[in-house]
């Protein structure tokens, strides 16, 4: 299955998978419509990127002069490895460069830093791009990656998948303005959700459900079921849940959701597990399952548990996330119940995300839920 790439990625540590430009291109006019100036005088650094073939450095340097930026840093991470054993398309860029070594391409990564007009041509874009080698591999862990992560003001990327966590507290750290790539149930994580609680960290403007194409690799293995290869014989693969995670605000998350009262959500739903049903009350919290964002009703003051893709639609005025119903991420103080093995032989497993009891009293789980309510005038 296509969704399944992400895991095969992470086990794999296959993680080059390239942004397409509309995508990025997409997101980033969101912020631009919400606020203009949000990249003027900015410096903005692409970590986690192959800056000849980046499609991020590729759209902020097109549009250096009118996005106002000060600064654009683009790094590379370039360790020898049997990727690069197996063969690497190095471009001509920097093959016909008097800076090219065959021995630091294979062991050092890459910066590309563009701030002026260098060919004397009147305009700041991808032809201004000066490059050279760092002097390590490009790890952006290192203490050379981590001095361009201060001296930047926003800090944008698709970091490696098996790497999120460790990428964005890197960047929280800092205390750094970003728009970086996950998958939605990055947000599951004990690391990522406190952040999303106290609205630090929310989902981007543009993806919200679907799949997306990202380029990968020629010596990617095509086992997804959803992929392509161009004529130019560049691979693609689909992926499943993706998201753009940031702290850069835009309208959209201000929007609140138009919500119906829980009668008319029972009479009119068009989902089948709501229509003709009453809302059903979690067995060891004290809330609601509610399934589906567009469910949520209007009338009901107390605790709900609804789905991570209500983070899509999530507006910090109209809801309170109380906290998240999954073991690791969530608060224990929240559950009204734990489960033993009297309760049942999976009693571990109950105890791991809310349940709720069928009409013949079984257990069953759900899948993990954030716990919201709405927030009261």
């Amino acid at each position: 299955m296509a969704n399944n790439s992400l895991n095969n990625a992470r086990a794999a540590k296959k993680d080059e998978f390239y942004t397409q430009f509309y995508d990025i291109e997409l997101e980033m006019e969101a912020y631009l419509d919400y606020n203009p100036d949000v990249f003027r005088g900015k410096t903005v650094l692409l970590p986690c990127d192959d800056p000849e073939w980046s499609n991020f450095t590729r759209y902020f340097a097109q549009n250096f002069e009118e996005l106002g930026l000060k600064k654009l840093i683009s790094t590379s991470y370039a360790p020898e490895s049997m990727t690069f054993k197996k063969g690497v398309q190095l471009s001509l860029f920097e093959t016909l460069s008097p800076k090219y070594d065959a021995d630091k391409t294979r062991t050092h990564g890459k910066i590309f830093v563009l701030t002026e007009d260098t060919t004397g041509d009147g305009v700041i874009d991808l032809d201004d791009l000066q490059w050279d080698y760092l002097e390590g591999d490009g790890d952006f862990r290192s203490d050379e990656v981590k001095k361009l992560r201060d001296e930047a003001d926003i800090i944008i990327t698709n970091p490696p998948f098996s790497l999120f966590r460790v990428f964005l507290a890197w960047i929280v750290e800092a205390k750094k303005q970003f728009i970086i790539i996950g998958n939605i149930n990055c947000v599951t994580y004990k690391e990522v959700f406190p952040l999303i609680q106290n609205n630090s960290v929310w989902m981007g403007c543009t993806i919200h459900s679907g799949d997306r194409e990202f380029g990968v690799p020629d010596e990617y293995p095509l086992k997804a079921a959803g992929w392509r290869v161009d004529e130019h014989g560049k691979k693609y693969i689909r992926v499943k849940g993706v998201r753009w995670y940031t702290n850069i605000d835009h309208g959209r998350r201000h929007q609140p959701l138009k919500l119906m009262t829980m009668a008319d959500n029972i009479k009119y739903s068009k989902h089948k597990e709501v229509k003709g049903k009453q809302y059903v009350v979690y067995d060891n919290y004290d809330a609601i399952e509610v399934s589906y964002t567009d469910s949520i009703p209007s009338d009901y003051n107390e605790m709900m548990g609804v789905p991570i893709s209500f983070l899509d639609k999530y507006c910090p005025e109209q809801f309170v996330i109380v906290g998240m119903a999954k073991r690791g991420a969530g608060d224990p103080a929240l559950k009204s119940k734990v489960y033993t093995r009297k309760d049942a032989p999976n009693y571990s497993d109950l105890n791991a995300t809310p349940t709720i009891k069928d009409v013949d009293g079984v257990l069953h789980n759900t899948y993990p839920r954030i716990l919201i309510k709405k927030k009261l005038k």
